[in-house]
């Protein structure tokens, strides 16, 4: 079997994700080098981290769980492109896990009873096929053992792409575009709502304003990256 992999890696090459470096047979989507050096937030080991701090007062975070810091033109913007342009889903449910081993190295661990992803709008995901963080999300599912449940909430308005946006547009683009569709499992719940990047936080807050209504309803984020606007 070994033989057999080597030669379908000759005749097949992969390539790292992040640096486009061949990989090794042993490598999977991330060549060594880049998994050892791809610049980790650690936000779940620093509760003033710059995403509670970004949605102070706003959002009344419990956890932060981010994997990398994204960086223009860096290899962690190579990753997101390939998952979100390039089809790469599996990448994303490996990313979901690599954060849930971090996480679960942590000593003083809060325990999420339900993992909801941002949702993407009906014609947004006709086109693409898939939800990026969703697949995320699955990823943390598997890796936590928590279950995601992936219609919990529902994108009610096609907003325009947050990318080139300034940050007081990104706050209007994302207002009141998100509704609950899952109000009695969320009764009294931990759950853990997970993005692919966060910036500003416009969207994790336009979700919350949809379910801070919620008896008892606790909430953490989780993201691939945070990217800090400029």
């Amino acid at each position: 079997m070994a033989l057999i992999n080597a030669f379908m890696s000759l005749i097949y090459p992969r390539f790292c994700e992040a640096c486009g470096r061949h990989l090794f047979q042993h490598e999977k989507y991330i060549c060594h080098v880049c998994y050892l050096n791809l610049p980790k937030s650690a936000f779940h080991l620093n509760k003033q981290n710059a995403i509670s701090l970004t949605l102070a007062g706003r959002v009344p975070l419990e956890e932060v769980l981010c994997l990398y810091l994204f960086e223009k033109k860096g290899r962690v913007q190579h990753l997101l492109h390939a998952i979100k342009y390039q089809n790469q889903k599996e990448l994303a449910v490996y990313l979901g896990k690599l954060l849930a081993r971090d996480y679960l190295l942590h000593d003083n661990l809060s325990s999420f009873d339900l993992i909801l992803p941002i949702p993407l709008h009906k014609n947004k995901f006709k086109k693409r096929g898939y939800n990026q963080s969703e697949l995320f999300a699955q990823g943390l599912s598997k890796g936590l053992g928590t279950l995601m449940i992936p219609d919990a909430l529902i994108r009610t308005a096609d907003s325009a792409t947050q990318t080139r946006k300034k940050k007081f547009e990104r706050w209007e683009n994302v207002e009141g575009i998100f509704s609950v569709n899952s109000l009695e499992q969320l009764r009294n719940k931990h759950v853990l709502l997970v993005d692919d990047v966060i910036t500003t936080g416009a969207t994790i807050d336009s979700a919350w304003q949809c379910l801070k209504e919620i008896e008892g309803l606790k909430i953490s984020v989780a993201c691939i990256a945070y990217a800090r606007k400029t």
